[in-house]
């Protein structure tokens, strides 16, 4: 059967993606896909939600995803033959991502969700390699609604498998399945399962700070606060500056509460409250506030009342410092907002009574000493003060420096390049110019294109240069594939401090992480 498509749509669509991010671009998508309804044009709709989602996930708004993944798996239905392989592969991701946003927000209504999954499960079968990507979300979504024995049943499918090509990174599995145990006080099933072997761990960028984080509360309750010590320092050192590792913040807050570091997690709510205004879902604004309260109230008791943090301004809000037990008043506030809304559209207080039950804890032995370098989040690996302004010639030194005091993990190879990888990106950092003063990061993202969809290739490297001023992409043809890779390079020729260079490291990885998200969304 003929695939009828109207020349004048595709043109819009390729206007629409060269306009800039933003709300423009989005109700351009939005009308374009109504508009190839309308007329009939089933492939020109879906490519614009396609797109629509690819934008929706730039942005961090996975709770739209809904919608336009329900429509494209019509239109799929209706004519299998509008879906590559490709294309089928990654439809079946995003319906995952579209169930996996019940998690993150009360705006995905419960019904959708749901119908969402049985479709998913059905798709998949009882014995298909994604069968145990349907257990787990059946698991997470049962457990986030309260219904304990039935997230128990579904985590027996789920616990010991490995998910198939839907199933999110195998390497992170072991975290969640850990961090249900510990919502369900089962301190030491949660320890074991992060200590289970997995060789997908090795290739997990997120790892090991993610399992260290999800051990953190378990080590505490089983008398291994030295460990949580340990785990908590070598997390917070990565996660204080990287935006997904917002949801991971909580847990680092609770530890100083539980674990009797006030000091510290006070500096910690200073330094990451900017972040509340602008979180990644409102699941970890939610716990982020909770625990930031429990660390205001438990402070309050030990006479840190009166210290001050500072509210910078947001919006049309002004700035100002709030003692600490205001800020806790006002945390909980927010805490209890969204754990309303939540319950709300579930129907349940599950989420009350759990940042409740979080409040009601307490310290419940004395802090041990945390490791010596990095007693407070400002001293973790930085440069001192007076070193981190002054110009010094750009050396592999410096660049490996900066990574360490991120946290990251990379190889420097013999030709003194720096490779490491973040998600779905290898980068790598290398001195060029004659005199090796440009600093040159090459972003490669994971997911190549066949030689086949060159022009779809060149077509979105020109919009995303369009759009952003970073990184430079471009298409590498191997002949039978092409890679989309993206390059940032920066003149120091009149030498380049600490600090800057750690600016420069952080905007290379974000835009690099970015546009590596962007090529992963392609239809």
């Amino acid at each position: 059967m003929t695939i009828h498509r109207d020349p004048a749509l595709a043109s819009a669509l390729a206007d629409a993606r060269d306009l800039p991010d933003g709300p423009d671009r989005l109700l351009a998508l939005e009308r374009l896909a109504e508009r190839a309804d309308a007329a009939g044009d089933l492939r020109s709709a879906l490519d614009a939600r396609f797109a629509l989602v690819e934008a929706y996930l730039l942005h961090g708004e996975r709770w739209r995803l809904v919608e336009p993944v329900r429509r494209c798996r019509a239109a799929a239905d209706y004519r299998p033959e509008l879906l590559t392989d490709d294309e089928g592969r990654l439809l079946l991701r995003l319906q995952r991502y579209a169930v996996e946003a019940l998690l993150g927000t009360p705006r995905v209504g419960l019904d959708q969700t749901r119908s969402l999954l049985d479709d998913l499960a059905h798709r998949v079968g009882a014995d298909g390699p994604d069968a145990p990507t349907v257990a787990e979300l059946r698991c997470r979504i049962a457990d986030h609604l309260g219904d304990e024995p039935t997230a128990r049943h579904w985590y027996q499918r789920w616990a010991g498998t490995v998910g198939g090509p839907s199933g999110g990174c195998p390497g992170c599995a072991p975290a969640r399945r850990a961090e249900l145990l510990a919502g369900w006080g089962e301190w030491r099933a949660a320890l074991a399962e992060l200590t289970e072997p997995t060789g997908d761990a090795v290739d997990c960028t997120d790892q090991p700070e993610r399992a260290l984080v999800a051990g953190l509360l378990p080590e505490l309750r089983v008398g291994e606060p030295e460990r949580a010590a340990v785990a908590h320092v070598r997390a917070y050192r990565r996660h204080r500056r990287e935006r997904t590792a917002f949801p991971y913040l909580a847990a680092h807050l609770r530890f100083c509460a539980l674990g009797g570091h006030l000091e510290r997690g006070l500096a910690i709510l200073a330094e990451q409250l900017p972040r509340l205004d602008r979180p990644t879902d409102d699941l970890a604004a939610m716990e982020f506030a909770a625990a930031g309260a429990l660390v205001c109230a438990v402070a309050v008791e030990a006479g840190l009342g009166v210290r001050t943090v500072p509210r910078p301004a947001y919006g049309g809000r002004p700035a100002t410092d709030l003692d600490v037990a205001t800020l806790g008043a006002l945390l909980l506030a927010i805490a209890n907002e969204l754990a309303g809304s939540f319950d709300a559209r579930n129907g349940t207080g599950h989420h009350s009574g759990r940042m409740a039950a979080w409040l009601a804890e307490r310290p419940t032995a004395a802090a041990v000493p945390l490791p010596a370098a990095d007693a407070e989040p400002a001293a973790d690996a930085e440069p001192a003060a007076e070193d981190a302004r002054e110009l010094a010639t750009l050396s592999i030194d410096m660049i490996t420096a900066a990574l360490d005091r991120r946290g990251d993990r990379y190889v420097v190879d013999e030709g003194a390049t720096v490779v490491g990888r973040w998600g779905a990106v290898t980068i790598q950092f290398r001195r060029a110019g004659e005199r090796g003063e440009v600093l040159h990061a090459r972003a490669m993202a994971a997911r190549r294109l066949p030689a086949t969809r060159r022009a779809e290739a060149y077509a979105f490297c020109n919009a995303w240069n369009h759009d952003r001023l970073l990184p430079k992409a471009y298409a590498h043809d191997l002949g039978e594939e092409l890679v989309l890779a993206g390059d940032v390079a920066t003149d120091l020729a009149h030498g380049v401090a600490p600090e800057q260079l750690t600016v420069l490291v952080d905007a290379a990885i974000a835009t690099g992480v970015a546009y590596a998200e962007a090529v992963a969304a392609l239809p």
